[in-house]
């Protein structure tokens, strides 16, 4: 069950392994075009399920509910004895409980994000599922405390997705562009709605920095966004797509990247990044009373606890404060070369325990049936 694109890319650092281990085993449930190709039968595609901001997941409750009652009668037909959660907490853990109402072993893979807003729910991570799988360094403290007795704290996903083009990842420095263009990489994100609201924005502060510098731009496209939501005036001279994101990153000086994954990528790959989010206004006004945490929201800032990149939320994300940081880098050896040096720690804060999780998983699908 992967309800969006980072969880289907969570899922290939240990499908591939797990299905090798698991020959007798048919895997079924929400996926997109790469786990699809590897078999994976799709009740529903990723593209379906992906949604940002309150008032447009409020749009697909209805969806959600008719999704998950099929999934239920999908497990009662099948009579499936043991199943693989992906993150998207809000659904997933509402069908995680039914599951343990018949039975099924829950594999929890990446822990939801609890200790940020709903600390509540490590108890219900702690009734409905057998393993949770944390992936951030303070983590599986966090939610052992918190009485989630089984939990596992496993190499990010990222670190094995990237492992190998990481090894040869060196410091960046202000020097690597003192003598030719600085280059500027856009990844204005995974989803439609983040695209449609920040490409613009990126654009117009593209626009303002040309005023006063010389630079190349880049982008990085992602295929499950329409093609039409990346028209601009901008002029590029990189397009990259998601598959070639390592490339990318190893062309870019600097990003300007929308909240997400992608931003430990770009803590992985030692690029400074300024952050932008934003959603609508009403989803704002519900966040404002619902959320209590006030902490860094980029995954970079979160591992390292501290502000490595500039966060730019709501009406922060303007053309005006993402071109002041740009410049900052671009204009101060010292604070450019600081922030790429403690980038590169960034890797050895995400190693997890020493255990293989596809063979844990295995083990724990065969134990399902056996008993």
């Amino acid at each position: 069950m992967a309800g969006e694109r980072s969880g289907e890319d969570h899922a290939l650092t240990f499908f591939d392994e797990l299905k090798e281990a698991v020959p007798d085993c048919d895997f079924y449930g929400v996926a997109g075009d790469r786990l699809r190709s590897r078999g994976v039968e799709t009740l529903y595609d990723v593209k379906d399920f992906s949604g940002i901001g309150i008032s447009e997941i409020l749009s697909k409750i209805p969806f959600y509910f008719k999704a998950l009652d099929k999934i239920v009668d999908e497990v009662d037909r099948r009579q499936t004895k043991a199943a693989i959660l992906i993150d998207f907490q809000g659904f997933n853990l509402k069908l995680a409980k039914k599951l343990k109402k018949r039975g099924v072993k829950v594999l929890y893979y990446v822990a939801p994000q609890a200790w940020a807003w709903k600390a509540y729910r490590a108890k219900a991570l702690q009734k409905y599922v057998h393993t949770l799988f944390t992936i951030l360094p303070f983590e599986k403290k966090w939610f052992s405390d918190r009485g989630v007795s089984k939990t596992r704290s496993v190499i990010h996903p990222l670190m094995i997705e990237h492992g190998e083009r990481l090894k040869s990842v060196r410091v960046k420095k202000h020097s690597d562009f003192s003598n030719r263009k600085k280059r500027v990489l856009l990844l204005p994100g995974s989803r439609r709605s983040e695209v449609t609201v920040l490409l613009p924005i990126y654009e117009k502060a593209m626009n303002l920095l040309s005023e006063s510098e010389d630079f190349e731009l880049g982008i990085v496209n992602v295929e499950s966004v329409p093609e039409e939501c990346y028209e601009s005036n901008l002029d590029f001279d990189k397009v990259y797509d998601s598959e070639e994101l390592p490339k990318a990153f190893e062309w870019a000086d600097m990003c300007v990247a929308a909240s997400g994954t992608v931003t430990l990528s770009c803590g992985l790959y030692g690029v400074p990044t300024v952050v932008c989010y934003k959603l609508s206004l009403v989803t704002e006004f519900i966040f404002s009373l619902i959320v209590k945490y006030d902490g860094p929201v980029s995954l970079t800032n979160i591992t390292h606890q501290k502000y490595l990149f500039p966060e730019l939320i709501q009406h922060h994300a303007d053309r005006y404060n993402i071109v002041k940081h740009l410049k900052k880098w671009m204009d101060d050896p010292k604070e450019y070369d600081r922030v790429a040096e403690e980038l590169f720690n960034t890797k050895q804060m995400l190693s997890g325990e020493d255990f293989s999780v596809p063979q844990y998983m295995a083990e724990v699908i065969q134990s399902s049936y056996e008993s």
